[in-house]
């Protein structure tokens, strides 16, 4: 295991705010991405930290979620990385400690959580410290630990922009989630169903049925049993689903195209490969591909972000939506481990890593 180094505790600043004194070090640990290729170019350095700009808040992070972008971007070079040597991740939950100029509608000591960066020009969170846009963040919902909060930003967001704004699923309607037990799946599943969604999930194991099933699916379909024709017969008496999401990130799209009704909706979040799209046009299906860093490589749109986390809270509130978490723990020297272990496919939940030693659930 890569070992932390001795970090300077020097405190570069001291915040009062409502009686609330936050010292902050001059240093911090952060997992760095040296080079690309594999996950041992990962490893725990120290670094400044960073100072908010006009419009951030500078947020201690407590923990910090792995996502496939967080690989693909080790892997597959510098098209979204961040200049070498350089910070990697989406998510986190932590405090905030510091704002810059210009900050309305948070204070020092607010617990918030967003996807605030980790690509190109934007401070990544495997660091114990990172600076972040006010505008994407929310703060957290109560009854859930920074270890649940920092799973659900980027799955969250994925979903909410794939079924809410481009889908914009009605209730009473039947959607078809691809990968219902994953990462992003396991969310739309709970986003459909507060939208009062009629929800099916296809699944690969009885286990993986299960938790979609607890999750709120009113139906699942083992797609390794049964052929796409089946189960739109068999649920939907040939008529296929208003809505179909596909949650995989490595589905084709003739499997969807199957499912979905005349004139119905198609939501994906992976289309990087040559696709027919006579399926699509015979149905006269509408496709939708969600990108959700775009506002965060291109400043454009980002309260829209911290919009929906607001909404991704209140669900939480209102208990309509959690989290499932892999049970494997990391530390911050252990990210490379951590990427790897969702690389590789054997995680049964989001990928968690603690920033700060120690965190509870």
């Amino acid at each position: 295991m890569t070992q932390c180094p001795v970090r300077s505790r020097t405190p570069r600043t001291i915040i009062h705010e409502a009686s609330t004194m936050t010292e902050i070090p001059a240093t911090m640990t952060a997992a760095v991405l040296s080079a690309f290729g594999g996950p041992e170019n990962l490893t725990a350095q120290t670094r400044p930290v960073p100072s908010p700009r006009r419009g951030e808040v500078l947020v201690q992070v407590h923990a910090a979620s792995v996502n496939p972008i967080d690989y693909k971007v080790r892997r597959n070079g510098p098209a979204m990385a961040p200049a070498l040597p350089g910070v990697l991740g989406c998510d986190m939950a932590g405090v905030v400690v510091a704002l810059g100029d210009g900050v309305t509608g948070f204070a020092v000591g607010d617990r918030v959580f967003g996807s605030p960066g980790g690509v190109k020009t934007v401070d990544g969170t495997n660091a114990e410290y990172v600076r972040a846009d006010a505008r994407v963040l929310a703060r957290m919902p109560s009854g859930l630990g920074f270890r649940e909060a920092a799973a659900l930003p980027l799955v969250s967001i994925t979903a909410w922009e794939g079924l809410i704004d481009r889908a914009r699923v009605e209730p009473g309607e039947r959607v078809l989630i691809h990968g219902g037990a994953g990462g992003v799946g396991h969310v739309a599943i709970q986003i459909a169903k507060a939208a009062g969604a009629h929800v099916t999930a296809t699944i690969s194991s009885p286990e993986k049925a299960r938790i979609a099933r607890e999750l709120g699916a009113d139906e699942t379909v083992n797609y390794r049993d049964e052929t796409v024709e089946a189960y739109v017969a068999r649920l939907t008496a040939g008529r296929g689903f208003d809505v179909v999401m596909d949650a995989t990130g490595g589905s084709d799209l003739a499997t969807s195209f199957a499912g979905a009704r005349l004139n119905g909706r198609v939501v994906t979040i992976v289309s990087q490969y040559p696709a027919d799209l006579t399926p699509m046009h015979g149905k006269g299906l509408s496709l939708h591909v969600v990108f959700m860093i775009i506002p965060i490589l291109h400043d454009i749109g980002r309260e829209h972000h911290g919009r929906i986390m607001n909404r991704v809270a209140a669900l939480v509130e209102a208990g309509r939506l959690r989290p499932r978490l892999d049970p494997a723990r990391f530390s911050l020297a252990q990210a490379g481990a951590a990427q790897a272990h969702l690389e590789e496919g054997g995680a049964t939940g989001k990928v968690v890593i603690d920033v700060k030693a120690n965190e509870a659930v």
